[in-house]
């Protein structure tokens, strides 16, 4: 297959061609998203705020399956650019062998904290019973995602952007199909959605090996020896700091939903409710990211500087439209926003306000997010992940300190605060590590 397409075709054609199939697919995983937990609240309150609480670990498990697949992504993209497809497909190969690896072993470790873990942040038996429910389930699946995981980004890599697209889709499909049948028609619950998450991962899985095998690729997963290189460590150098790029945030609700339990569990399901529906905003951005990075590490490799250049200054536009876009909606109706998983009126009016607060750095979000996918893309991951250090963790002290003067409008003031730093960082790295020491190479 040839892949000159990728440095030769128009960027605004490309960039539309590979990001709009991302972004279709992850606009449905964020509907599913927003679905199960609709469903789920429809159980209780609490089932709702056991979701929430559980919901850093399950998104732990999916980061390092993402992450690593976003490194084997980025050398297979690069290797490709710079003709070397025996390197591509053993990058390819090793890549699929490690994430089941990986897959196995974060679904024991994950099993094994789940109980300690929700017991730290609340006594409310039935708030941890229902997490437990949930996530015994859910964690079992864990192989799956890392999997599914690799096989997309391969695809992604030699620019299969509509196949992913279909393969995510359908499992996210069925997965919406399953919720309300478990849930409420077989009077399943919480366990319901479980399954359901869990019957929609093994079908995409099926899709994707479905599709290795009728589709005729660049590469080849043969599981047999290939040409030995040192892609592991290419691929553990991208994919380590983009799998904490990714957990980041899970460590960073783990500490804010600390901070706001000290107040009340309202705050904890306030937190978890605002990451549902703010998935439909940053998955939009992350399909845009996603659709650009092969043709930022091709164009990369094949040193064709001006065309990196340009895809960037599209991208930061298209984010820049979708986080203004966004800003208006969230502060315009919060109150029905939250008002889709819960009837309190104090509640609606308590995540209203944050919500409303929020929302005001979603706009200068844009850069940061982007020049961090940026960095992933053109194989730089460390700057990208100090970009996320300080979205993420740095946002814990800033909100500690918030809340001793705000209380917990002071947790939700630290997100804007947060984005502006952010931004001011993004800007010198993207100097630094691209600007200044691209010229210096060249």
């Amino acid at each position: 297959m040839n892949q000159e397409y990728m440095k030769n075709d128009s960027i605004p054609k490309l960039i539309f061609k590979m990001s709009l199939p991302m972004v279709i697919s992850m606009v449905i995983n964020a509907l599913y998203n927003i679905v199960d937990s609709y469903f789920v609240a429809k159980v209780s309150e609490n089932a709702m705020t056991a979701i929430s609480l559980i919901f850093p670990i399950q998104y732990l498990a999916n980061a390092f399956g993402i992450g690593f697949g976003v490194g084997i992504n980025a050398v297979v993209s690069y290797y490709l650019g710079a003709k070397k497809d025996k390197n591509a497909s053993y990058s390819a190969t090793i890549g699929v062998i490690l994430s089941i690896v990986h897959g196995i072993i974060l679904s024991i470790i994950c099993f094994l904290i789940a109980k300690p873990f929700i017991k730290a942040f609340t006594h409310n038996e039935e708030i941890i019973k229902y997490g437990l429910d949930y996530f015994y389930i859910v964690v079992l699946f864990a192989p799956i995602i890392t999997v599914s995981m690799a096989l997309e980004k391969i695809l992604q890599a030699v620019g299969k952007m509509k196949t992913t697209m279909v393969c995510m889709a359908i499992g996210a499909v069925v997965n919406i199909i399953l919720d309300p049948i478990f849930i409420t028609n077989l009077g399943m619950g919480i366990k319901g959605a479980a399954i359901a998450t869990g019957i929609g991962l093994f079908v995409g899985l099926i899709t994707y090996i479905i599709v290795y095998l009728k589709v005729k690729l660049p590469l080849t997963i043969t599981f047999k020896e290939e040409e030995k290189d040192n892609s592991i460590k290419k691929l553990y150098t991208i994919g380590i700091p983009a799998s904490l790029n990714l957990a980041l945030p899970s460590f960073m609700i783990i500490a804010l939903n600390k901070v706001l339990a000290s107040y009340n569990d309202v705050n904890v399901l306030i937190l978890g409710v605002y990451y549902k529906l703010q998935t439909f905003l940053y998955f939009i951005i992350s399909g845009i990211v996603q659709g650009i990075r092969p043709l930022l590490g091709y164009n990369y490799g094949a040193k064709c500087k001006d065309r990196v250049n340009k895809i960037l200054k599209i991208t930061l536009i298209l984010s820049l439209i979708v986080m203004t876009l966004g800003t208006i909606l969230f502060a315009s109706i919060p109150d029905k926003l939250i008002g889709l998983f819960t009837t309190n009126d104090e509640t609606i009016k308590m995540g209203a306000k944050a919500i409303r607060i929020i929302s005001i750095g979603f706009i200068i979000s844009a850069f940061s997010v982007v020049i961090s996918g940026f960095f992933e893309g053109i194989s730089k991951g460390i700057p990208s992940l100090i970009i996320s250090l300080i979205r993420y963790i740095v946002i814990i002290f800033i909100a500690y300190l918030l809340s001793i003067f705000f209380d917990e409008n002071g947790v939700w003031s630290s997100f804007f605060v947060t984005e502006i730093l952010a931004f001011a960082v993004s800007l010198i790295l993207f100097k630094i590590f691209y600007l200044k020491k691209d010229s210096v190479q060249s």
